[in-house]
């Protein structure tokens, strides 16, 4: 099935534009005559042309879930038998929105003879290169079925490992908030108050106090202010941290902070092992697959020395040994790939290596979770333990000179 937009007349002579799904330009002819329409022209469409433009605006962005699903799909439709294309037109029958309009533009594409791989390649922004890069090599190989099951399982893992992370860091943010919404009550409702009466009394105040009021004035005087400048930080720092400077700076920090500096290296040593892994395993060649994993590692420093180590790997060909340079792979690490490279199964132990790591990976994410909700908390107890103390000690002072 493919889109056609289609003008036509009808029998009082009004004028009548549209698209329709058919095999061809003739069977959209015979549906408008059914209607008693007179076409006029049948041309082929973009998909974008069933959806206006707001409609295109406020369609829902192709998640990680809906690649995995469509890679899934597409194996289990290979794995059985059936054909590339008649497989696509399938899989268009499953989904709408931009993710329909990209598997039509796939489908016709290899219709009109390019490969998978060609197809996918012109949707960088859904299909990033080493899901292309894989496609290809499966269909070299003819083996595409097993890549793709291979290729979804990968989706899978970053994606469970990203969900992971981002739900180790929630509690604690939501507990700063609150904390910080209670603490902005105090400041500027209740604090206040409290102070006059003790002002109220003309005596001495200690310094925690003194110390607040100070806090208390400023906030509530310039709360439009501080909120501006906030937002004007949060701002300035994201729009720095996406330049390639502000990159490599953060990048770098990351590397020199004790705990985040093994998080990013093992995380490094993760992404690494498992693409190389699973190219080489697709039948990417050597030098190719190298390019590609030096691109898919997110801290740039470490992106920089993978790089250099590739170079002189392509013309040693010595991969343990110029890992090793790196400081960035463990002695065990580099024990298995320097005996996966002898043995000539060098992807089965890449792809072991990254499994290890990616477990011990998780359990530490799971132990700074179970550390970091009590460490907040007792930040929290602290800030709102020293304002109250601030606030009842002059309070209690004054209630022993009325008594």
């Amino acid at each position: 099935m493919a889109l056609y937009s289609y003008e036509a007349f009808s029998k009082d002579g009004k004028r009548v534009r549209g698209t329709m799904d058919a095999s061809s330009a003739a069977a959209v002819k015979e549906s408008l005559s059914k209607q008693g329409l007179f076409p006029v022209s049948i041309t082929a469409a973009q998909e974008s042309a069933r959806y206006g433009f707001f409609q295109r605006l406020f369609m829902r962005r192709i998640t990680t879930k809906d690649k995995i699903l469509l890679t899934n799909q597409l194996a289990v439709l290979l794995k059985a038998g059936t054909p590339v294309l008649q497989a696509l037109e399938l899989l268009v029958q499953q989904f709408d929105g931009r993710m329909r309009m990209i598997l039509i533009s796939v489908k016709d594409d290899v219709k009109e003879g390019s490969s998978l791989a060609d197809a996918l390649k012109k949707f960088p922004n859904v299909f990033d290169t080493i899901y292309v890069q894989l496609v290809r090599a499966g269909e070299a190989s003819g083996r595409l079925e097993q890549v793709l099951e291979r290729l979804a399982s990968y989706l899978e893992r970053r994606e469970a490992l990203a969900k992971q992370v981002k739900g180790a860091l929630m509690m604690p943010m939501i507990q700063m908030a609150v904390a910080a919404v209670v603490v902005v009550i105090l400041l500027v409702k209740v604090v206040p108050q409290m102070v006059e009466v003790i002002s109220a009394q003309g005596k001495q105040l200690p310094t925690a106090t003194q110390i607040l009021i100070s806090v208390s004035d400023f906030a509530a005087h310039y709360y439009l202010l501080i909120a501006g400048f906030l937002v004007a930080l949060y701002l300035g720092y994201r729009a720095w941290s996406r330049t390639d400077a502000g990159a490599r700076f953060i990048d770098k920090i990351k590397l020199r902070l004790p705990l985040i500096k093994y998080l990013t290296k093992t995380n490094a040593v993760v992404q690494f092992s498992y693409t190389l892994g699973m190219l080489l395993e697709g039948g990417v060649n050597i030098a190719e697959a190298l390019d590609i994993v030096c691109k898919v590692v997110e801290n740039r420093t470490l992106a920089q020395t993978l790089q250099q180590a590739r170079e002189n790997i392509i013309k040693q060909g010595k991969i343990a040994q110029y890992l090793k340079q790196t400081d960035l792979f463990p002695p065990i690490a580099i024990y298995l790939i320097k005996t996966g490279e002898e043995s000539g199964a060098l992807d089965t132990m890449l792809l072991t290596v990254a499994a290890n790591y990616e477990q011990e990976l998780k359990e530490l994410t799971r132990t700074l979770t179970a550390l970091l909700g009590p460490a907040t908390l007792i930040f929290m107890a602290l800030v709102v333990g020293f304002i109250i103390a601030a606030v009842a000690v002059p309070m209690l002072s004054l209630g022993e000179a009325l008594g």
